[in-house]
């Protein structure tokens, strides 16, 4: 018991007397020392909740004879941080909340931990640091927002960021604008739609990190409440039974992930964040396994923003486990595998059932017998690339446009409200690398503009950055090499042809290798848009997008 060399014996006095100063008792230095990570806040929706969260599963653990010790982990609002200079700092926290983790758990002995996440980096972070410590550990999010509704149809952020676009071009009226704003998010919790953050706690419970209803049960649920206290009672018995995370994150247990992954049309930012992941947990999951996995694998559910359902829905149907239970009928899963439950994968969905099966289509009647993203490979993305295949019009699965290209976000978006994007077009935005950004940031407000224009079935983006789970449409992230270190798409022109065919893997720009090659002696790296602080020190060590964006 990794508590006892602070908590017993004559030697751990000096820390005793510490302990005492909190107001700990006796009795409770005789229990095992729970680590609680909570990453409440008040400034990111998802998290202002999370108090009731950790004071439920503090209950569960002392319910089950531990000793539960609160400890705080950052958070960032993708939403909040959309657009502007914060974005920049969105994915760069991850690493931020993984070391300061290990750093919190290493220094105060903690014999577990039971983390507390919601939003987009959070989650990743966090099992990140649970795969690096490698000690028992468990997972209870904030739950999902409920939708919003306007006229009776169900909308949510994403509905917002697009209604922007709607507005600009005379769509709808600013009154119309202002009613989308107040009714898009109306409660607590993570954004309603099959976004990075639901995404990444849906993917929780397929690993085994985290118990049935993890990535499902609406923040606002009293279900939610009685999760974490079984998840604080849960965590005695992992630790009494010496289950640790890296026992559970299989090479296996990645494989179960990308496959639901597939099924469910998760976000492209999942292509980042199990690779770093694997990475904790001592191996490397090159991410273009994707497609092989995408090519056995049905795309059983249609969530917002690929189609009109919520993950509340997506809950009464069955939750996670339901579509797990669907997708076992074709044997893709690795059964065997140990869960934070205690159970295995079979011993889980054994008797989950789909309820709904406008929600969770049926195997025999998928809305695609391919998986919900692709990676592609091509001249213009020699490493590889990323598309939310689930979420493109069928028009657009093969596409040849003309490239217009902005060396940041704000050029594009600028020229995307000028009316400057026409259809045919293919909009590149480049130096948004995880180096070049720095910090990859997020191209929602882009790619809504583009979607409000009514452009969605009619124009392409492509970046080195990476989108927000919000974005639908023909939208290709994570291209590597990225253009800050001299990769391909940093030779574009204004002009070229780019020629994108998803069916079959690839993307290439029409430009010949001599070309490319003339182009190339030409090219010159740009200056670091930020020369002090973390992200100068973290655009220095990042690695590429198709890597994980892990720090080396």
């Amino acid at each position: 018991m990794r508590s006892k060399r602070i908590r017993e014996g004559i030697e751990a006095a000096p820390q005793r007397a510490l302990l005492y100063a909190l107001g700990m008792t006796e009795e409770e230095l005789r229990k095992p020392l729970i680590g609680i990570v909570s990453s409440q806040n008040d400034i990111v929706p998802g998290h202002m909740n999370l108090d009731k969260i950790v004071e439920a599963v503090k209950l569960g653990v002392a319910m089950a004879g531990g000793n539960p010790i609160v400890f705080p982990a950052i958070a960032v609002c993708d939403g909040i941080a959309m657009g502007h200079q914060g974005m920049k700092y969105s994915l760069a926290t991850r690493e931020l909340i993984a070391d300061s983790t290990e750093a919190m758990a290493m220094a105060h002995a903690f014999d577990a931990l039971v983390m507390v996440p919601n939003c987009d980096k959070n989650v990743p972070g966090l099992l990140m640091a649970a795969a690096r410590l490698n000690i028992p550990s468990i997972f209870v999010s904030g739950g999902p927002m409920l939708a919003g509704s306007v006229e009776g149809e169900k909308i949510s952020y994403s509905t917002v960021s697009e209604a922007v676009s709607r507005y600009r071009t005379g769509e709808i009226s600013q009154q119309k604008l202002y009613e989308y704003e107040n009714k898009a998010c109306p409660t607590c919790g993570s954004c309603a739609g099959m976004f990075t953050a639901n995404s990444m706690n849906c993917l929780s419970e397929v690993l085994g990190m985290a118990l049935k209803g993890n990535g499902t049960i609406p923040a606002v649920y009293s279900e939610r409440i009685r999760l974490a206290k079984h998840t604080g009672m849960k965590i005695m018995e992992l630790h009494e039974k010496e289950i640790k995370p890296r026992d559970i994150m299989t090479k296996e247990a990645f494989i179960n992930a990308i496959t639901i992954d597939m099924a469910l049309g998760c976000s492209t930012n999942t292509m980042l964040h199990l690779p770093a992941i694997a990475h904790e947990c001592g191996f490397e999951l090159d991410c273009e396994i994707a497609n092989e996995i995408s090519a056995r694998t049905p795309n059983l559910c249609h969530l917002v923003p690929a189609g009109n359902h919520y993950i509340e829905e997506l809950d009464e149907a069955g939750g996670v486990y339901a579509v797990m239970q669907e997708i076992n009928k074709l044997g893709l899963l690795h059964i065997d595998q140990l869960t934070c439950s205690g159970n295995t994968v079979e011993e889980n969905i054994k008797g989950c059932v789909n309820k709904n099966q406008e929600v969770i289509r049926p195997v025999e009647s998928p809305y695609s017998n391919i998986g919900g993203i692709a990676i592609l490979k091509g001249n213009l993305a020699p490493d590889s690339c990323v598309v939310k295949r689930s979420a493109v019009a069928k028009g657009m699965l093969k596409y040849e446009g003309s490239a217009k290209v902005f060396d940041c976000e704000e050029d594009a978006l600028s020229a995307i409200n000028r009316d400057e994007i026409k259809p045919g077009n293919v909009v590149v935005i480049r130096y948004e690398g995880p180096k070049g950004g720095p910090g990859m940031r997020e191209m929602l407000n882009p790619t809504s503009a583009i979607m409000g224009r009514g452009l969605g079935d009619s124009v392409a983006l492509i970046t080195d950055g990476r989108f927000s789970g919000a974005t639908r449409g023909m939208a290709i992230g994570h291209v590597s090499p990225e253009a800050a270190v001299g990769g391909n798409i940093a030779l574009i022109n204004d002009g070229d042809i780019i020629q994108i065919d998803i069916p079959e893997n690839k993307i290439n720009a029409l430009v010949s290798e001599e070309e490319l090659q003339r182009r190339r002696k030409k090219w010159m790296p740009k200056e670091p848009k930020i020369k002090t602080g973390y992200l100068h020190r973290y655009a220095k060590s990042v690695s590429s997008g198709n890597k994980g964006a892990i720090l080396m």
